[in-house]
């Protein structure tokens, strides 16, 4: 997937030297109320300086020291956090404990947690029997990972889809458009359906949003998405398959081995569990919690996570070691966005702090966006900005922060303002799905996908086809839905 990264340190001495010597550009940042505890109005841009240089770091390394990059991802991750962590601490001691543990403690592992068992658990689930990856074939096997990705969330559809779809495409040259649809519809634009599918829909759920209000409302905007999507795949793959003269069924890496079937169902039964677990946190409210450095932690989302680690236990000790080899299941994908969103999860927090701020932020300009003169929101811009957004931040805060912009009262939101909460679950649900970046899957299945011998686009590479496929879809979806 992302590669290698020579001097690990040397770079890492940049963007810490930038920020502390550019520390009298800013302002001071903590203040005892806000997110994370820090005061996003009193924050100068200088510190967005370690999340704009961790993402370029995704983007750049792989493309020019792809060898560096491989062996020292996560150190470079690591300095990044630093380049926010040190200069802060230096200015204000100990006041930086609270946002990084409100960080870690409750977006942070929740998250890896959530990736980690569905990733543990789905990686038992072997599908059986060689599929050729015929035009229909491929169709039928994204429609099915799509409609799934709302019952058990874009991760576990996508680990247990990605596997078979690959095999049934292992002998064609042109497969790299096939993992690139599936990232499209399977791994982002598929969970928009419940808040079992996308972390921020779930977010929506824990703040009262109805658990399928999604689905009665986004119903005609993911139909419309998914349909298009499935069609124009077909079109280009049916063009390629036909005009492969390598392949079209000559010859196939994989050996037929009968009928297709399933193996590991224990581990579908442990993905209700999953499923069951998160449903619990969202309907369960004991009003019981533990402060841990400053931060309330519930006991409802404790016993969740607790349940998660203790399903993907079960799935390690119950699922023949076996079966995972011939599945090709390794930890390498998920020990790579782990590292890669710790990073990501520390530097983003004063960059999301400032956009809480809204106008009185650094990003006024942006915020101003999604207003209309008289006060009306504009849908349309909810949609592009927390899309665009969520293409480089994580999609959950984001959804976040504009759906506290547009008041964060859930019953007004699912009421008057319907079709504003709807533009900004599809703008973060859908556009995740705009760079390697913006949904963890999409990371977990390029590099899946590259461990099979596909030579997946670069960053910028992957950029151009969602540019070039997704950019046309969602300006014609504002057009018809959000205008």
């Amino acid at each position: 997937m992302l590669r290698r990264f020579g001097n690990a340190f040397r770079p890492a001495l940049a963007p810490i030297s930038l920020a502390l010597a550019s520390l009298a550009l800013a302002s001071p940042a903590f203040a005892s109320t806000g997110g994370h505890g820090l005061d996003g109005a009193a924050l100068g841009v200088i510190w967005a300086v370690p999340f704009i240089g961790i993402l370029l770091s995704i983007a750049l390394f792989p493309l020019l020291a792809p060898h560096v990059w491989h062996h020292h991802f996560g150190k470079i991750a690591a300095a990044w956090a630093l380049a926010f962590i040190a200069p802060f601490t230096l200015l204000h001691g100990e006041a930086v404990i609270e946002p990084l543990a409100e960080t870690v403690l409750l977006d942070y592992l929740p998250f890896v947690i959530l990736l980690g068992a569905l990733f543990t658990i789905a990686g038992g689930i072997l599908v059986t029997g060689n599929l050729h990856g015929s035009p229909k074939t491929n169709l039928s096997l994204l429609a099915i990972g799509t409609l799934l990705a709302s019952v058990v969330g874009t991760t576990g559809a996508s680990m247990v889809m990605i596997r078979p779809l690959l095999r049934a495409n292992d002998g064609r040259r042109h497969n790299v458009h096939v993992v690139i649809f599936f990232i499209f519809l399977v791994s982002n634009i598929g969970g928009s359906l419940t808040p079992l599918g996308d972390p921020p829909l779930f977010l929506g759920y824990l703040r009262g949003v109805g658990f399928f209000w999604t689905t009665l409302h986004m119903l005609k905007e993911t139909i419309f998405a998914a349909v298009i999507l499935l069609g124009l795949f077909f079109a280009i793959d049916y063009r390629l398959y036909h005009n492969d003269d390598d392949f079209r069924g000559k010859f196939d890496p994989t050996p037929d081995t009968g009928r297709v079937g399933v193996q590991g169902r224990l581990n579908i039964a442990l993905l209700a569990v999953v499923v069951g677990a998160v449903l619990l946190s969202g309907s369960w409210k004991p009003g019981v919690g533990f402060h841990v450095f400053g931060v309330e932690v519930e006991l409802q989302n404790l016993s969740r996570d607790l349940i998660l680690i203790a399903a993907a236990v079960a799935s390690l000790w119950l699922t023949p070691k076996a079966l995972r080899v011939r599945n090709g299941f390794e930890w390498g994908p998920i020990l790579e966005v782990a590292k890669l969103f710790a990073g990501i999860f520390v530097t983003i927090i004063p960059v999301l702090a400032m956009l809480r701020a809204a106008r009185d932020g650094a990003f006024a300009p942006l915020v101003n966006l999604v207003t209309a003169a008289d006060g009306s929101p504009v849908n349309a811009m909810y949609f592009w900005a927390t899309g665009l957004l969520s293409s480089f931040l994580d999609n959950a805060p984001t959804y976040l922060v504009f759906f506290n912009l547009a008041g964060g009262d859930p019953q007004h939101l699912m009421g008057e303002m319907s079709t504003t909460l709807v533009a900004i679950s599809a703008g973060a649900v859908f556009m995740g799905a705009n760079s390697y970046i913006g949904n963890a899957p999409n990371f977990m299945v390029k590099s899946i996908a590259e461990g099979a011998g596909v030579r997946m686009p670069s960053f910028f590479g992957y950029l151009a086809w969602s540019f070039g496929i997704l950019a046309p879809l969602f300006l014609l979806m504002t057009w018809l839905f959000f205008a």
